[in-house]
């Protein structure tokens, strides 16, 4: 699974042709999350507190190229890298 950003130990990836609705998976340490692209909710698993909402607040900055990379990933295409809050 490709890693699209990595901030604060938070890796967040995208499966290429992955199922509905458009999401990304964040990973922080052991902590696992499917997070929805459209407005930054967790629909399965979780995050520590702190780390749900950097997740958050950094996926609606960027819900515009998270939404472009999903449709990469449904055409097979090569996912684009996303800069982090500590890059932005």
């Amino acid at each position: 699974m490709p890693t699209i950003s990595f901030f604060y130990g938070i890796a967040i990836r995208m499966y290429y042709n992955d199922h509905n609705p458009p999401h990304f998976h964040a990973r922080y340490g052991q902590a696992q999350a499917i997070v929805r692209i459209s407005d930054g909710v967790v629909i399965a698993g979780e995050l520590p507190p702190t780390a749900l909402k950097m997740v958050s607040e950094w996926a609606l900055r960027h819900r515009a190229e998270l939404e472009q990379n999903w449709e990469r990933g449904r055409q097979q295409q090569p996912f684009e890298k996303i800069a982090g809050p500590d890059n932005d």
